[in-house]
C-alpha cells in the first residue's frame, strides 16, 4: 500500500523545500516516488532546474515531478460533465464558457481527484504534495467533505426533479437538465468524493506535515492550521521548524535573532507536544537544484546535522531532548496517533469528543441540525454526521478542555 504526504504552512516558509527533500530521500532509498504541486504559483520545476509539462516527468531515477493543471485535468478526464456545466452557464449568460474553472473551489477538487487517481493507479509507493499556503490547502482538504455533503443531500431529490423538468426545462426555465451521460458522471463524480473523503483521512495512508518557521506570526497561524485540521480530522504526524541560524554564524547581528529564535522554538515544543518536530538550519545559499536541497536530506532527514537537524518528540510528560537523532523514513512508516472524533455511550446519553489542539473556547460555537452537529470555529466550520441512533438526541450542553471539545447529547423528552 502506497502513502501519500501533504506539506503546508504559511506562504513563504519553504514548504517546496522541505517536500523536495523528502521525495529525493525516498526515491534514493529505491521507492517509486512522485513529487506534485497543487500550488497555482508552481516552482517545482525552479527546484529542480528543468521545464515541467502536463503530465509527470521524471527528474531524478525513481522520482517524478508534476506540477498539476486543473483545467487541463477537467478537460482531460472530466469532459462530459465540464461540457454539461459549460452549457449551463453560458446559457445563462453570466459566466463566459471559457470561466467554468473559476468556479470556487473547482481546480482544487480536480487537483486532489488527480492525485487520488495517481495513487489508485499503484504507479507509486510515495506520494509527496507541495501545498499553496494554509488557507488554500485548508480549504483544498475540506472541499470534497464539503461538496459530497451537499450532493448527498440534493442528489437523490436531483435525479427525479431532472426526469420530470428535462422536457420543459429548456423552453420554460432557459436551463438545460444534465443528459444520462452527464448525470452518469455526476454520479461517479459523487462516488470519487466519498473514495477521496476516505483516502485523505485514512491515516494508515495519508499524512499532514506543517512547515513553519521560528517567528511570531508564523508561529500564530500555523497553530491555528493545526487546530483546523484536527477539527477536519486530518492525520497531521510532523512539524518541521526551517530557518533556525546555526550557532556556527559567528556574527554580533545575528545574536539577538538566535536568542529570539530559541525563545520561539521553545514556544513550538510547548505548543505542539504531540508532534515530532524537526529543525532545519539556515542554509548560506538558495536551495535551488537537487544537490542543494539534498542538504536537507542530509542535515536534517537523515539526522547528522551537529547544528540543528534534531527531532524531538516532545510527548506529553516525557523529556523534549530525547531522540536527538533520527532517521525520518522511521515516520514514513509509522504514525502519531492524536485523537479522532469518537462517540461514545455516557450514562445521560452519548458524547461526542473531537480533538481541536489549541483552540479559544470564547470562538468556538455550534448547533445541530436534524443529520448533522455543525461546530464553527473562526472562518471555518464542519459538518459532523449524527449516527442513526442519535437522530432523536439534542446538544444539551459542551465544554472543552484538554484541547478536546465534548459534546453532549440527550435524548429528546416526548
Amino acid at each position: 500500500m502506497g502513502r501519500i504526504y501533504i506539506f503546508t504552512g504559511k506562504g513563504g516558509v519553504g514548504k517546496s523545500s522541505v517536500a523536495a527533500a523528502h521525495a529525493i530521500k525516498s526515491a534514493e532509498e529505491g521507492k517509486k516516488t512522485l513529487l506534485v504541486s497543487t500550488d497555482m504559483a508552481h516552482n517545482l520545476g525552479d527546484i529542480f532546474e528543468k521545464h515541467l509539462g502536463k503530465e509527470p516527468e521524471e527528474v531524478l531515477p525513481n522520482l517524478d515531478a508534476y506540477e498539476i493543471d486543473p483545467d487541463h485535468v477537467m478537460a482531460k478526464d472530466y469532459a462530459e460533465i465540464m461540457d454539461y456545466v459549460s452549457r449551463l452557464i453560458s446559457d445563462s449568460g453570466v459566466v463566459d464558457i471559457q470561466d467554468v474553472g473559476m468556479i470556487p473551489g473547482m481546480e482544487d477538487l480536480f487537483s486532489l481527484l488527480k492525485i487520488a487517481e495517481i495513487y489508485h493507479s499503484g504507479e507509486y509507493e510515495r506520494i509527496f504534495v507541495d501545498c499553496a499556503p494554509t488557507g488554500e490547502t485548508l480549504s483544498l482538504l475540506k472541499f470534497p467533505e464539503l461538496l459530497s455533503w451537499y450532493m448527498e443531500k440534493l442528489f437523490p431529490i436531483g435525479k427525479i426533479g431532472i426526469r420530470m423538468l428535462s422536457p420543459i426545462s429548456k423552453t420554460v426555465f432557459k436551463v438545460e437538465m444534465p443528459n444520462k451521460n452527464a448525470l452518469s458522471e455526476i454520479e461517479k463524480l459523487y462516488l470519487k468524493l466519498t473514495e477521496l473523503q476516505d483516502l485523505l483521512k485514512d491515516r494508515e495512508i495519508t499524512s499532514v506535515r506543517i512547515v513553519t518557521t521560528p517567528e511570531k506570526m508564523v508561529i500564530e497561524e500555523t497553530k491555528r492550521n493545526y487546530m483546523y485540521l484536527n477539527l477536519y480530522n486530518f492525520n497531521v504526524d510532523g512539524l518541521y521548524v526551517n530557518r533556525i541560524l546555526p550557532e556556527s554564524a559567528d556574527n554580533p547581528f545575528f545574536d539577538g535573532w538566535r536568542k529570539l529564535q530559541k525563545e520561539y522554538l521553545a514556544y513550538i515544543k510547548e505548543c505542539f507536544s504531540a508532534l515530532p518536530i524537526y529543525e532545519i538550519p539556515w542554509y548560506d545559499e538558495e536551495l535551488k537544484g537537487a544537490d542543494n536541497v539534498r542538504r536537507i536530506v542530509r542535515d536534517v532527514l537523515n539526522g547528522r546535522s551537529n547544528c540543528c537537524g534534531n527531532v524531538r518528540y516532545g510527548l506529553a510528560g516525557e523529556d523534549n531532548e530525547h531522540a536527538i537523532k533520527h532517521d525520518v523514513t522511521d515516520v514514513f512508516e509509522t504514525r502519531i496517533l492524536t485523537e479522532r472524533e469518537t462517540f461514545q455511550a455516557v450514562d445521560d446519553g452519548y458524547e461526542l469528543k473531537v480533538f481541536m489542539p489549541g483552540a479559544e473556547k470564547e470562538e468556538i460555537d455550534l448547533f445541530q441540525s436534524p443529520t448533522d452537529v455543525v461546530i464553527k470555529m473562526g472562518n471555518f466550520k464542519r459538518n459532523v454526521p449524527l449516527p442513526n441512533v442519535l437522530r432523536k438526541y439534542t446538544v444539551s450542553r459542551a465544554k472543552y478542555e484538554g484541547d478536546t471539545l465534548h459534546i453532549l447529547f440527550e435524548k429528546e423528552e416526548v
